[in-house]
């Protein structure tokens, strides 16, 4: 593999492998994926629990360390940065947002966004802030807190949170599994449009069939393996 890979993919991966030690033996669960993904392309991840789903996420998102192969992401040679570069890189090029929302209950909606960018010592911490609350629509309630707003709002917030340090890559775990079905298309309208204005690649696992519809390509992972994968017409955000 040379030093660097074409700049129109986002994500490349080579025979990614990921086992995990356990008492009861080796558990394999990612068997060699090879993946090639676009700049700026929605990919939905499916299957059942344990296919390989969360971990793949995990491990292009710079959470988890691959066992052997290669992931490169943006540029990035993810298997040879050491622990710092891993955690600066994913600070400046990754956003995640999960099922839970993982909001802090005491702070604001507001506060929970300008928290990160707080952390990381960034400037014009209130302009950005400010600027992602308008874009998913919650200026109107930056001084709610989490118990105060609707489970849409809550993910509205997490997504503002993920993508206030502008990521290039948008990791996003089950992320309407906790929504009803029009809060769902509601979200899944937000993160369509920000993938269109933003140039976001997003990388998202869902068991929600209405949730894979929106992305671009989908893949089916069984044991580990990429199963099968499909080119979709998406749903826009117009939608």
């Amino acid at each position: 593999m040379s030093n660097s890979i074409d700049s129109d993919y986002a994500i490349h991966t080579s025979q990614l492998v990921r086992t995990y030690k356990t008492q009861a033996g080796d558990v394999h669960a990612l068997k060699g994926i090879d993946l090639e993904i676009r700049t700026g392309t929605w990919i939905g991840v499916k299957g059942k629990s344990g296919s390989g789903k969360t971990t793949l996420l995990n491990c292009v998102g710079g959470l988890d360390r691959a066992t052997s192969g290669e992931v490169w992401c943006f540029g990035k040679d993810l298997q040879h940065l050491n622990d710092a570069q891993l955690t600066e890189w994913r600070r400046t090029t990754v956003g995640f947002a999960f099922q839970s929302f993982a909001l802090m209950p005491m702070l604001s909606a507001y506060e929970n966004i300008e928290l990160p960018m707080r952390l990381s010592g960034l400037g014009k911490r209130r302009q950005r802030t400010m600027q992602v609350l308008n874009m998913v629509g919650l200026a109107k309630w930056m001084d709610h807190r989490p118990h105060e707003m609707s489970g849409g709002q809550q993910q509205r917030v997490a997504i503002a949170r993920a993508i206030a340090n502008q990521p290039k890559l948008l990791i996003a775990d089950e992320p309407t599994a906790e929504l009803d079905t029009n809060t769902s298309r509601e979200i899944l309208g937000l993160l369509r449009r920000l993938v269109a204005e933003q140039n976001l690649t997003l990388l998202m696992s869902s068991h929600d069939p209405l949730a894979l519809e929106y992305a671009d390509q989908v893949l089916e992972l069984k044991d580990g393996r990429i199963a099968n994968a499909v080119v979709n017409a998406p749903i826009l955000a117009s939608a």
